[in-house]
């Protein structure tokens, strides 16, 4: 990260705004509750700002910033021609909010209607031409938008994690006969702070000086967990992304699902997962949901796992590529 002057740590990103090329810049603005969010700003190549571009908002992964994975994605978009805005969720990241990691789905989702108003008040966004994309528990909370707010014209996921389904039931559904039992301890937590002022959260405090030996890593079970654990700790390291949450969120999260009234979306809608992903399912159940529109495509990524589509560089450009294609020919 020391390395970028945008804090950027992603693979061919961008280290200073030059002539003809894309530009970034960091911008601010409000949610609906006022707090600020943190956002960068992606405009295409030999970019002017007296014409009207179409725009993409991307949303970034549970505990993710927009200097990872999102910001890639929003940087390859801005290169087919767009202008993306990739944004940190409030509570996390560089924007506002307190406590630090609240993970609440109604902020999420404002989060993305505020950054679809913020394009609104740009002159060179065609607002006619907005598309939403989500990456992991971005792309859920993007789901969720997409239902009710048209403003979105064509809606992507890569590698959509069901957030709620995951909180309430346990990854894989594994954790069904315990789902009173945490309620109760969520809202144990929720009295703590509302007696004492602490926080309690779930997941330990990711800093620089975190590692895991081998032996450690190979305690955590394979696939998301594991590879999530060396992304975000180690190869894609960032001082304000977070995995853990508070654990009072659970209250919000576990009433929360996806899936629910997904036929909603009448949009074009392109859904991308790692065809071994053991997070598949997910993306698997809200395509097959997703009723209300017949102009749907499931793209699979032969031999990806959930994190590998972040970063390895032939996922990527598969995706781009497909994410691209997509967005051109339904934002016109």
């Amino acid at each position: 990260m020391t390395q970028n002057p945008f804090g950027l740590v992603y693979a061919d990103d961008i280290r200073e705004n030059r002539d003809g090329e894309v530009h970034l810049t960091h911008v601010f603005y409000p949610n609906s509750t006022g707090l600020d969010i943190a956002a960068n700003l992606y405009t295409p190549a030999h970019f002017d700002e007296t014409k009207r571009y179409p725009a993409i908002v991307v949303a970034h992964p549970n505990g993710g910033v927009k200097e990872q994975v999102s910001g890639l994605f929003a940087q390859k978009l801005a290169e087919a021609g767009f202008v993306t805005l990739a944004f940190d969720a409030a509570y996390q990241g560089a924007s506002g909010g307190y406590p630090r990691q609240i993970d609440r789905p109604s902020n999420r989702v404002d989060d993305i209607r505020s950054s679809i108003d913020y394009l609104f008040t740009q002159p060179f966004v065609d607002t006619d031409n907005i598309g939403a994309l989500g990456i992991c528990g971005g792309g859920g909370y993007t789901i969720e938008i997409a239902k009710t707010d048209k403003r979105i014209k064509a809606v992507a996921t890569i590698s959509m994690f069901n957030t709620g389904r995951v909180r309430r039931n346990g990854f894989a559904d594994s954790l069904l006969d315990t789902v009173a039992e945490r309620l109760q301890a969520a809202s144990q937590a929720r009295a703590h702070y509302a007696k004492t002022g602490q926080v309690d959260y779930i997941g330990e405090l990711i800093t620089h000086q975190t590692h895991y030996t081998q032996e450690e890593l190979e305690k955590i079970p394979a696939g998301l967990y594991r590879d999530g654990t060396q992304y975000y700790s180690d190869t894609h390291y960032h001082p304000n992304s977070q995995s853990r949450y508070t654990a009072m969120s659970l209250l919000d999260l576990m009433v929360w699902d996806a899936e629910n009234q997904v036929d909603l979306i009448d949009q074009p809608l392109l859904m991308g997962a790692g065809d071994i992903s053991d997070t598949r399912y997910m993306t698997d159940a809200v395509f097959e949901k997703a009723t209300g529109t017949l102009d749907k495509v499931l793209v699979l990524i032969k031999g990806a796992n959930h994190i590998e589509t972040y970063w390895k560089p032939d996922y990527v450009a598969q995706e781009s590529k497909a994410v691209s294609q997509f967005f051109l020919k339904k934002l016109v």
